[in-house]
């Protein structure tokens, strides 16, 4: 629970995700929006077939800086009543949520900035490593481009 007592809802699981339970989680009668962002695994990389993804996380910290994302998103945000994000570990089929994030406010522009917001700064700062496998075999670890700890040729995981 916010100090404000909006909630905050943090998951990371290894089930598939679900839009409709996350939109449900945030709903609330005082806020007229709800908006969601919902990565999905694609089927390409840079020309190559991707078959799937693999996510790991070092769980704790994770949790720890999701946890500031949301203090930061209602510090920027206010009005912003509900925050759901939930990310998924292990293997990400094709077309399958990999992260939804759903924020919830009383005007729509306050939940649709902070969303966007949410995403840049997860993929910037929290420890969760994708490994993209192509149809080819070869696997291969990514680091988004956002990284805080993003260095040419380093092996993400070992930041």
């Amino acid at each position: 629970m916010a100090a404000d007592g909006g909630q905050d809802l943090i998951i990371l699981t290894t089930d598939k995700l679900s839009a409709d339970s996350v939109s449900q989680s945030v709903t609330c009668p005082s806020c007229g929006a709800v908006s969601l962002f919902i990565g999905t695994t694609r089927d390409n990389f840079e020309g190559k077939k991707v078959i799937r993804l693999e996510y790991e996380a070092y769980s704790p910290m994770a949790e720890s800086e999701l946890r500031k994302i949301c203090s930061e998103i209602r510090t920027k945000w206010p009005s912003v009543r509900r925050i759901n994000i939930q990310h998924r570990l292990g293997v990400v089929p094709i077309t399958e949520a990999s992260v939804i994030i759903g924020i919830s406010s009383p005007h729509r522009s306050d939940s649709l900035e902070a969303v966007k917001y949410c995403i840049n700064t997860l993929k910037a700062t929290v420890p969760i490593w994708k490994k993209e496998i192509y149809e080819s075999g070869e696997p291969c670890w990514k680091e988004n481009k956002e990284c805080l700890w993003a260095d040419a040729g380093k092996d993400p995981k070992q930041s």
